[in-house]
């Protein structure tokens, strides 16, 4: 029987970090922003009137001086940015000392990509107002998205210096500080990778990418007690996190809990029903569970979870040939083929399916085609000592003796314990006329399965040959063996 030959994959390498880009964050080493630090990539073209901004039209003229503010949030809440940019350029014209246009006309270049121009609006904001915390978090934001996560830090510390209760920076310090400690940790400095990750949730307890990637690290530790708590908390502070559900079931998986793993992987695929990785895994789990009671002794339960397994990957071979191993144990042999063609299909190189249909093949007399099969198998596989052993056994049928001899004794030499190809070589033997080399290659395989039914029979009837009837051997030889046949 073949378990999963392939372990459950982790939702995403430690390099991605989730990243909510419709909040605040930043950094910056002095109350003024330093915009020479800021190199950003290059965007859209906008038109911009003699002074550097956005036409404004008359519309918006009115509005500005019927107080047009409020509308202009309004707007800017409806995520219609480019009518609310008019009317901050129109109440800028009026008084270009407004605070709170100018933060808002920089929300609106931000939102449709012109990081530049926004930057140089929340500027011009912190020069009237250096402790202003909306505009610091948003060159937060910027300085983020950019890769400066250093600048972006600082940015976000003193917006929240200058208003502690600004939740926008909180939790943009915190998805900075994750950012820097996966950076840090990438380059190989995993304990100041962790300590930012603590910073993070220091600044934003409830934000959950910085739990997860706790448990990323943790795990890669082979601390996994400590990793399945992270994830629980990325869990409870974001319920449809998907990936922090998969990778705990990857830690059930590897424990051998495979309920557990297969609850996880329900859980993910309940929030994220197209998550490939996850339906992967659950296709393991269930592949690897429907074994485990199947070698219980439930079998058709254990068929059962190779089917469910087949409906979250319907190409998984470890599915398919334990199916072929489960039919051919319950002797519905047409559909063992079937499976084990099927997951040769999905898999070319399992060598174990050529060999199982090698051996249905053999049993039904074909022995062309399960010579055929053998081959194929120890193409894949040279020193498979399992078909190389059934391979010896077909020639012997055949007749062809020395290539029987030859195949077991590379069965023997790829693998020494294997009882059966020293059985098998003692009937060569036999049918060879070499009665004691018989003998000693059946009490080899005796030595290695003290049960071996064939073996000692086929020692017993090879020691007729050459020991008289009143010697003590042969005495003792068939004395063991009744006891044997007897009891056991």
């Amino acid at each position: 029987m073949k378990g999963s030959s392939e372990g459950p994959l982790m939702a995403w390498s430690d390099s991605q970090v989730s990243r909510e880009k419709e909040k605040e964050g930043g950094s910056n080493s002095t109350t003024s922003v330093d915009t020479q630090k800021f190199k950003l990539r290059s965007s859209a073209s906008i038109s911009l009137n003699s002074n550097g901004t956005p036409p404004s039209s008359t519309a918006a003229h009115k509005l500005a001086a019927k107080g047009g503010l409020p509308y202009a949030d309004i707007l800017r809440s409806r995520n219609k940015f480019s009518d609310a940019l008019n009317i901050y350029e129109s109440v800028l014209e009026v008084d270009p000392r407004n605070v709170e246009a100018r933060v808002g006309k920089g929300i609106c270049l931000q939102m449709q990509g012109f990081s530049r121009q926004a930057f140089e609006s929340f500027s011009e904001t912190l020069t009237l107002d250096p402790k202003n915390a909306c505009a610091l978090t948003h060159c937060g934001i910027l300085y983020r998205e950019e890769g400066h996560l250093l600048e972006a830090v600082e940015a976000c510390h003193k917006a929240l210096l200058a208003d502690s209760s600004y939740k926008p920076a909180s939790e943009n310090l915190a998805m900075a500080l994750t950012d820097l400690g996966t950076s840090l940790k990438l380059a190989g400095n995993v304990q100041e990778g962790l300590q930012k990750y603590y910073e993070a949730l220091k600044a934003d307890a409830g934000y959950a990418p910085a739990y997860y990637n706790l448990g990323v690290v943790y795990s890669e530790m082979m601390q996994y007690d400590l990793a399945l708590q992270c994830y629980e908390k990325a869990a409870q502070h974001r319920p449809m996190y998907a990936e922090a559900y998969c990778n705990m079931g990857v830690i059930y998986k590897n424990r051998g809990d495979l309920d557990a793993a297969v609850a996880c992987y329900e859980r993910c695929l309940a929030v994220s029903p197209n998550f490939e990785i996850a339906k992967n895994n659950m296709a393991i789990a269930l592949t690897d569970l429907g074994t485990k009671v199947k070698l219980e002794g439930d079998i058709h339960q254990g068929v059962a979870y190779y089917k469910k397994a087949l409906l979250y990957n319907w190409h998984y071979a470890d599915a398919l040939y334990n199916l072929g191993v489960a039919y051919g144990e319950m002797l519905k042999f047409d559909m063992a083929i079937v499976m084990y063609e099927l997951a040769l299909h999905f898999n070319p190189h399992c060598a174990e399916a050529c060999n199982n249909l090698g051996v249905i093949y053999k049993d039904r007399d074909n022995l062309d085609k399960a010579v055929e099969c053998y081959q194929m198998a120890l193409s894949i596989k040279p020193k498979f000592s399992q078909s190389l052993n059934n391979l010896g056994v077909v020639y012997t049928v055949q007749g062809k003796m020395d290539a029987a001899a030859s195949m077991i004794e590379k069965a023997i030499l790829a693998n020494s314990s294997y009882a059966e190809a020293y059985n098998n070589l003692g009937v060569l033997h036999r049918d060879a006329g070499n009665i004691a080399l018989a003998i000693e290659a059946y009490e080899r395989c005796l030595q290695i399965d003290p049960d071996s039914r064939n073996a000692g029979q086929n020692r017993l009837l090879a020691m007729n040959y050459i020991h008289e009837g009143n010697d003590d051997r042969l005495f003792n030889a068939h004395r063991c063996m009744f006891a044997f046949l007897s009891f056991g």
